[in-house]
């Protein structure tokens, strides 16, 4: 992972929104790219923003990146197609932010290089190729397809924080 920008000024040269302030936003995928993009954005805007991702090490320089240009910001490592990694997520949430406003699913595969408009179901059922065991050099028996990664988990997730956003309205 490279280095990170975590400020980034707006045209009129200041970084003083603070529109969401005292919401909690949790991201997956929050780490890397289109997910961290968004999270700084949030964060910037006045957001309490939990981050996760599959990868401890990412989760922790993002954190303390933000973190340390005084953004509210915590994080956990989730890997959304694993069960007890998305109820682990949710119980942390309501642990140290008492609910959730708002939540934002970036992860997302395509093992494809051409476009998935216009792709045929074979292409939908194709599988992503995940890797277990210490060495990474072997594959899990059941890798998640396309479909799993991209829609399935994030709305398992969302189900299991529904309940907690409306509760905060």
């Amino acid at each position: 992972m490279g280095s990170l920008t975590v400020l980034e000024e707006t045209s009129s040269g200041a970084n003083s929104r603070k529109t969401l302030v005292n919401q909690v936003t949790v991201i997956t995928g929050s780490t890397v790219g289109i997910g961290f993009t968004i999270t700084r954005h949030l964060v910037q805007d006045g957001a309490h923003v939990v981050v996760s991702s599959q990868k401890q090490q990412n989760v922790g320089l993002v954190v303390a990146a933000l973190k340390g240009v005084d953004l509210n910001v915590m994080g956990t490592v989730c890997h959304v197609g694993k069960g007890e990694d998305r109820e682990q997520l949710v119980a942390m949430v309501l642990e140290h932010c008492r609910g959730v406003d708002f939540l934002v699913c970036v992860p997302g595969i395509n093992p494809l290089t051409e476009s998935t408009v216009g792709s045929s179901e074979q292409v939908w059922d194709k599988t992503h190729p995940q890797r277990a065991g210490p060495d990474a050099c072997t594959l899990s028996l059941s890798p998640p397809s396309i479909l799993d990664v991209n829609v399935k988990f994030s709305t398992l997730l969302r189900s299991q924080l529904l309940p907690h956003m409306q509760n905060r309205g």
